[in-house]
């Protein structure tokens, strides 16, 4: 069975987003990651920095924090999830592509055309790519990936009442520090026949 599309959920730091667009170079087909956040904004009107804040992180670590910090601003943070599903459910129906995180695995859960994966790798590793790679200061690197993930943990049970990273919700689940990231792009590619 092949897979027209590929969703990649990650840690912060893991490499997802450099895994999805080599997945999606290979398959030929578009990475929607950054230009998702693009779409939303033209769509709801919102600014591209708001969008940002607002459309795969929360603003507190749980979902109960989630609620009650976001309380005057649901209705926006609401009308951004909506906005975001609609525009990756016509993305899977238009053809394949790769999309990178923002509930995609959860929007096309049902689909029996979509791999959803999620990434993850041991600390030191995150720390070494977001130091190496994003710039981060040698000595922080750890408490931004736990405060990043922190929100999209919170983000995603607060919109999906399910849990991010647990493996039953998606197909593969891939440690980046132990297979590197070249070797997890072919794994995803062999599965959705590149």
């Amino acid at each position: 069975m092949g897979f027209r599309i590929v969703t990649i959920s990650r840690e912060f730091g893991s490499g997802g987003r450099t895994i999805g667009k080599q997945v999606a170079q290979r398959m030929g087909v578009t990475c929607y990651d950054e230009e998702l956040v693009t779409q939303i904004a033209k769509e709801s009107g919102m600014s591209q920095s708001f969008i940002q804040s607002f459309s795969e992180e929360a603003s507190a670590t749980s979902s109960f924090l989630f609620t009650l910090n976001n309380w005057a601003s649901n209705a926006l943070s609401d009308q951004i999830y909506i906005t975001q599903r609609k525009i990756i459910q016509d993305l899977a129906e238009q053809g394949p592509c790769v999309i990178v995180g923002r509930c995609a695995d959860y929007f096309l859960k049902e689909r029996t055309d979509c791999l959803n994966v999620f990434i993850h790798a041991n600390m030191e590793f995150k720390k070494d790519r977001i130091v190496r790679l994003y710039g981060e200061k040698a000595d922080t690197p750890e408490k931004r990936i736990l405060d990043k993930d922190k929100r999209r943990i919170a983000y995603y049970k607060y919109y999906t009442d399910r849990n991010w990273g647990q493996a039953a919700n998606y197909h593969l689940c891939l440690d980046s520090g132990v297979l590197g990231v070249e070797r997890c792009a072919d794994l995803i590619c062999s599965l959705a026949e590149c």
